[in-house]
C-alpha cells in the first residue's frame, strides 16, 4: 500500500493527491453540512465576508505547506496561482449577480444555486486543468496560444461597451432558447429546479424546469467562460499540475461566499475589470518577454506582487471614485448578519 500511494500521477505522488481531496471534502461537509444545513437561511454580508477569509486563510496555511514540503519555487507559484485565480473569480461574481437579476432570482434562492454550482465548478476546473495539462506537456507552443488569448482577452476587456454586455446578451438568448425547447415555469416554485405541473395542452402531468435550474444552467456556463481565461492564465505562471490544481480549487471553493459579500455592493467596483484586464495582459506578455523568447527572467514572486498591487490598484480606485455612492448601497442592501 505504501509503495502504491508513493506512485506519481501528474507528476506527484498519489498520496499528495489524496490529501488535497480529503481536505477539500472535509471542508465542503463542514460548510454545507454544519454551516448551511438549512438551505432556505439567507446569507448576509457579515457572514459572507467571514467565510471568505475562511477559505482564503486555510488556502493560504495549504500554500505554505506546500512552500515547505516542495520548496520556495512551489509555493511563490502557488501564491501566485492562488491571488490571481481569486482575482478573476471576483468577475464571475458581478456575472452571477447580473444573470439572479435577470431571471428574478431572490436573495434566499441563490445559496441553492450556487451551491451546486460550485460543486459542478470543482469538476468542471479538474477536466480543464487536466486537459490543460495535458497540452502544455505535450508541445510547449501551447503556452505562447495560450499568452495571445490572454492578451487579447484582456484587451477586449478594456474596450468600450464590455464584456458584460456580451455576457448578458449570450445570458438572455440562451434563456430565450431554453423557453422555447423545454417547459419552463414562469415563475418559481420554492427553491424546487423541477416540479411535475399538468401539460397546458393535455392535461397530463409532466415535468417542468423552474428559473431556479435557468439560473443554474447559466451560472455553470459563465464559470466554463471564466476557466477559459483562468486556466491558461495559471498554466502561464507555472506548468505543475498540482500547483494549478490545488490553487484554482482553492480559489473557487469560496466563490460563493465571495459573491455574498460584494453583490450588495457590485455598483462600487465599477473600475476592477480594468484592473482584471490589466492582469491578463501582464501574464500573456510574461508568457512572451520570459518563457517564449527568454528576454528576461521574472520570478514567480514578481508575478505575485505585480498582480496584487494591480487588483488592490482596481479595488482602491472604485471605491474611491463610487465613495458617493456608498450611502445610497447601504440603504438599498442594508447588512444581514
Amino acid at each position: 500500500m505504501v509503495e502504491l500511494l508513493s506512485v506519481a500521477w501528474l507528476g506527484k505522488p498519489i498520496w499528495m493527491w489524496l490529501l488535497f481531496h480529503a481536505v477539500i471534502i472535509l471542508l465542503l461537509a463542514f460548510d454545507l453540512g454544519l454551516l448551511h444545513r438549512d438551505s432556505s437561511r439567507e446569507i448576509g454580508v457579515k457572514e459572507s465576508l467571514l467565510l471568505t477569509a475562511f477559505y482564503l486563510t486555510l488556502g493560504l496555511i495549504f500554500g505554505g505547506w506546500i512552500w515547505w514540503y516542495l520548496g520556495p519555487q512551489a509555493g511563490q507559484e502557488y501564491l501566485a496561482g492562488l491571488v490571481v485565480e481569486k482575482s478573476l473569480s471576483m468577475d464571475n461574481v458581478f456575472v452571477i449577480a447580473m444573470i439572479f437579476g435577470f431571471l428574478g432570482i431572490p436573495r434566499v434562492a441563490q445559496h441553492r444555486v450556487l451551491l451546486w454550482g460550485i460543486l459542478a465548478a470543482v469538476l468542471l476546473r479538474g477536466l480543464m486543468i487536466g486537459l490543460g495539462a495535458a497540452l502544455v506537456h505535450q508541445a510547449e507552443w501551447v503556452l505562447t496560444f495560450f499568452a495571445a488569448f490572454l492578451i487579447y482577452a484582456g484587451v477586449k476587456m478594456l474596450l468600450p461597451g464590455g464584456e458584460e454586455d456580451d455576457e448578458g446578451a449570450t445570458a438572455g438568448r440562451f434563456a430565450d432558447l431554453m423557453r422555447r425547447r423545454f417547459r419552463v415555469t414562469p415563475g418559481l416554485h420554492g427553491q424546487r429546479f423541477l416540479v411535475r405541473l399538468p401539460d397546458p395542452k393535455t392535461g397530463r402531468m409532466v415535468s417542468w424546469f423552474t428559473p431556479l435550474a435557468l439560473a443554474l444552467v447559466l451560472v455553470n456556463g459563465a464559470d466554463v467562460i471564466f476557466a477559459v481565461d483562468s486556466v491558461p492564465a495559471i498554466f502561464a505562471i507555472t506548468t505543475d499540475t498540482y500547483v494549478v490544481y490545488t490553487s484554482n480549487i482553492f480559489a473557487i471553493l469560496g466563490l460563493r461566499a465571495l459573491y455574498f459579500a460584494l453583490a450588495a455592493m457590485v455598483d462600487r467596483f465599477a473600475y476592477l475589470k480594468t484592473a482584471l484586464a490589466a492582469i491578463l495582459i501582464f501574464i500573456g506578455t510574461k508568457i512572451v518577454v520570459a518563457d517564449t523568447f527568454e528576454w528576461i527572467d521574472i520570478k514567480p514572486w514578481v508575478s505575485l506582487v505585480v498582480t496584487v498591487v494591480l487588483l488592490a490598484g482596481g479595488v482602491v480606485y472604485s471605491l474611491w471614485r463610487t465613495r458617493d455612492a456608498r450611502h445610497d448601497s447601504v440603504e438599498e442592501h442594508p447588512a444581514r448578519g
